[in-house]
């Protein structure tokens, strides 16, 4: 199973990002996939999940309503918009599957794309 992050980046405080996690080795369908980040100097922490048909999904409180998580399951890929972005969102970001719920344990993970946010 690969993961693959990109689309992080430098961007001004109030501003958006999109970030993409694109999947493969696996039956894309079959999983559930959530978002992870971990700031400097703080543990990994949980941002967002969307279930395997995207019917479902939750957020970090930190990121509701800012954050929307969203996945096609034809293109095997799953997206984090986030919008009025704060210096506090700046981290490297974490797409991962095979979740464990309530927890940040996960089997895989892709390699992280980075976020800076500028106040």
């Amino acid at each position: 199973v690969q993961l693959q992050a990109f689309g992080g980046g430098l961007v001004q405080a109030g501003g958006s990002l999109r970030l993409s996690c694109a999947a493969s080795g696996l039956t894309f369908n079959n999983y559930a996939m959530g978002w992870f980040r971990q700031a400097p100097g703080k543990e990994r922490e949980f941002v967002a999940y969307i279930s395997w048909s995207g019917g479902s999904t939750y957020y970090a409180d930190s990121v509701k309503g800012r954050f929307t998580i969203s996945r096609d399951n034809a293109k095997n890929t799953v997206y984090l918009r986030m919008n009025s972005l704060t210096p506090e969102d700046t981290a490297v970001y974490y797409c991962a599957t095979g979740l464990r719920a309530g927890t940040i344990l996960a089997d895989y993970w892709g390699q992280g794309t980075l976020v800076t946010v500028s106040s």
